[in-house]
């Protein structure tokens, strides 16, 4: 079993019941729970088995053990950096449904990992033991401290021979701390410097066009049309730009409104320049109909995870069974409540396997 870490903002994360609005819902309650895309692909690892590390620095109070003790829960082994400085980050999140969109508000300025200098991590001590390295693009959107460190955390994780991923995850309402920069100039500026340092690129159908300036032909997401067959191509000048990668995945989400998605992923080896895409059907690509999610949010954190998985620790698992893996599992992630996915191996096997009927398990 290799050990993954991960690396990022844990924040907590505050929701309306149902499909209420913040304005409709407080004053009154909200449910809070801890989430952040590094640490939702953590917690995803330790669900299915893994041995999953998650890296990150809190402010030392009350609120921080709680935070340690749901990562314990989850099966995570946690190196939490506490400091006398900074907060916990948060965001609040309305659920959308139908026609109206999800929105997520931020309120992170400040918080502990935006202010901790990257020499306050001892990586060698840290990766020890480990085998891969996974960051995004979100932790260095939070200030110039926090990209700092994470370039020096994978800088330092490919000396010492670990693998090393990395999802874009591009956040607009994020990349603020430019002084001339707009969001997108200051990602494709950051990004660039951490990117040479990775070996498995992970993105959304629009990151490469919001961080690298690389879109897809006849592709607008906004109104729905996604020309999937597209997507190897930008993925070849992914790596003209990148060729040390190895692996460049993306995943496909055709949004008919804020209930029914289409789901789906790319897979692109550089190695053997081949490409799968899953799931398929008799050969042919076909995504999963997602109708009525219940959360999509964490939906590419548990893909992210899921392929990670199935790359390391399913034996005898190729490209294409790691793609069918990942994809399912994100898919049954859109079912979920919450950032963390708490499906099984074996559940995720099931829908790969094509029993997707959504019939009860007696």
């Amino acid at each position: 079993m290799k050990r993954i870490v991960t690396f990022g903002e844990i924040m907590g994360r505050l929701t309306p019941p149902g499909f209420l609005r913040l304005t409709q819902a407080m004053p009154g309650t909200l449910n809070v729970t801890f989430a952040g895309a590094e640490a939702n692909v953590a917690a995803s690892l330790a669900r299915f088995g893994g041995d999953a590390v998650f890296v990150t620095a809190l402010p030392d109070n009350d609120l921080t053990d709680a935070c340690i003790a749901s990562l314990q829960s989850l099966g995570i082994a946690s190196h939490v950096i506490r400091t006398d400085y900074g907060r916990l980050g948060l965001y609040f999140l309305e659920t959308g449904a139908n026609q109206r969109p999800s929105r997520v508000l931020y309120d992170r300025d400040q918080s502990a990992i935006s202010l901790t200098e990257p020499s306050v991590y001892d990586w060698p001590a840290i990766f020890d033991g480990a085998d891969w390295f996974h960051v995004t693009g979100i932790t260095p959107a939070l200030s110039q401290v926090a990209a700092d460190a994470t370039l020096d955390a994978v800088r330092t994780a490919k000396k010492l021979g670990l693998t090393v991923s990395c999802d874009l995850n591009f956040r607009g309402k994020l990349w603020q701390w430019g002084s001339d920069a707009t969001p997108r100039e200051l990602a494709g500026e950051v990004m660039r410097q951490i990117l040479p340092h990775v070996d498995v690129l992970i993105a959304n159908e629009e990151d490469c066009g919001d961080v690298l300036d690389i879109r897809a032909e006849s592709t607008d997401v906004h109104s729905g049309q996604l020309n999937e067959q597209r997507y190897p191509d930008v993925a070849r000048r992914v790596v003209d730009e990148f060729p040390q990668l190895r692996l460049v995945a993306t995943t496909l989400r055709n949004s008919v409104s804020a209930s029914h998605n289409d789901w789906g992923a790319m897979l692109y080896d550089v190695n053997d320049d081949t490409v799968c895409f899953a799931p398929t059907v008799d050969g042919q690509y076909q995504p999963y109909e997602i109708r009525n999610i219940v959360d999509r949010v964490g939906g590419g954190d548990a893909f992210a995870a899921a392929l990670i998985f199935a790359l390391t620790s399913i034996d005898g698992a190729t490209h294409r069974d790691a793609l069918d893996f990942a994809v399912a599992a994100s898919c049954l992630a859109h079912s979920i409540v919450g950032d963390t996915n708490f499906v099984s191996r074996s559940e995720v096997e099931a829908l790969v396997a094509g029993r997707g009927s959504g019939r009860v398990v007696r």
